[in-house]
């Protein structure tokens, strides 16, 4: 071997040496324990504060800080699910380095982690016959942009069916995508379990991006003190779904256009849409869902003009749920109050938990047994 190469292969090594050197070390996180615990870990030595904002938490938990600069924490045991979380470090928000993970979001990103019990549960995989996620782009030209909506076939779904398929649109909430309800609602794999175990009829589920205008996200949270774009949004998201959206499904997939085989729900602001367009279009949708609606308003005779007992009785379901805990749920208390003093029928769920995705992957658990029964 020459001289050369010898001092090249020695060059070479003192460089990776130096390069691992200044490598920070490998950290963990989330460490996912057996008894349910979860430990978070994030390296950020020139950092004062650092906080964990974690899924259902009323507020964020200071984390404690080694020696090197490592700042952890460990919280639960937890119930087995699916948790969003972030860090806080001198009050800027940032995900975790150490975990691929993501939940996406348009305004705040987040990551997540699973923690599993005993038993699978109906948001994991299962081995078990799957459906088939579809995604549509449109100009639309209500809204004015371009927008997607994604589409749910169930396993065996056959093209060509001379039987019309029941078709269900489900609608994400606030700060969202259109894929809200498949990247962290697990809709697609909470459908494949169920109609697996016969509790689900198979159906068609069409997930559309919410916003009728695109100033709800521009505006991020300062959005809710603007009446006037709010009232655009529901609008402008009825318009679409109704002139755009379903006639695009209905051309496209062998769905069925009678409302006994409709169905219509969502979480946060797409709870106030699915009451909006569903109670409102009662000729179009048979059932329809409320899962912690939010930004609905106190107006609720002028939300829904023509609503009254007689028109309601065509439903065979309106089902409104919400979390004990959230801050939603006196809101939800008084639409339930003005539906009663209008003696119009509805099932009232409320549930442990506040404004998040473990309460609202259960509502869609118990809620898509109730659909296109018959009864």
């Amino acid at each position: 071997m020459s001289i050369r190469r010898s001092l090249a292969r020695i060059l070479l090594s003192l460089t990776a040496i130096a390069v691992q050197a200044q490598m920070p070390p490998a950290v963990q996180s989330p460490e996912v324990q057996p008894d349910g615990k979860v430990t978070f870990r994030i390296l950020l030595p020139g950092t004062k504060a650092v906080l964990l904002n974690f899924e259902g938490d009323a507020k964020p938990s200071p984390m404690t800080r080694d020696d090197s600069g490592l700042w952890s924490i460990t919280v639960g045991p937890l119930d087995p699910d699916i948790y969003g979380y972030v860090f806080i470090a001198d009050g800027v928000f940032l995900l975790d380095p150490n975990n691929p993970s993501i939940k996406p979001n348009l305004i705040q990103p987040q990551n997540m982690v699973a923690v599993s019990g005993p038993t699978p549960q109906l948001w994991d995989v299962a081995a078990v016959p799957h459906g088939v996620l579809h995604r549509h782009f449109f100009k639309s030209a209500v809204v004015g942009d371009q927008r997607d909506f994604y589409v749910y076939t169930p396993p065996g779904f056959d093209p060509k069916a001379k039987t019309k398929y029941p078709v269900f649109y489900l609608l994400h909430g606030y700060s969202d995508a259109a894929d809200g309800w498949t990247a962290v609602g697990m809709a697609n794999v909470i459908l494949d379990n169920l109609i697996a175990q016969g509790k689900v009829k198979p159906m068609i589920v069409v997930m559309p991006l919410g916003y009728g205008t695109p100033e709800m996200i521009k505006l991020k949270w300062a959005v809710w003190g603007h009446p006037d774009v709010r009232q655009q949004n529901f609008e402008g998201f009825r318009k679409s779904l109704l002139t755009e959206v379903m006639p695009m499904v209905e051309s496209a997939y062998p769905v069925s256009t009678k409302r006994e085989d409709r169905a219509i729900a969502g979480l946060s602001m797409g709870g106030s849409e699915s009451l909006l367009t569903g109670l409102n279009n009662l000729d179009k949708f048979a059932y329809v869902g409320s899962f912690s609606a939010g930004g609905l308003g106190d107006d609720f005779a002028a939300a829904f003009p023509s609503l009254d007992a007689k028109q309601a009785s065509q439903l065979r379901t309106l089902w409104i749920a919400c979390g004990t805990s959230d801050g939603l749920i006196e809101p939800n208390r008084k639409f339930k109050a003005w539906l009663k003093s209008k003696d119009i029928a509805f099932t009232d769920i409320e549930t442990p938990g506040a404004h998040t995705w473990m309460v609202w992957r259960r509502n869609l658990i118990n809620f898509t047994p109730l659909l296109f029964t018959g009864k």
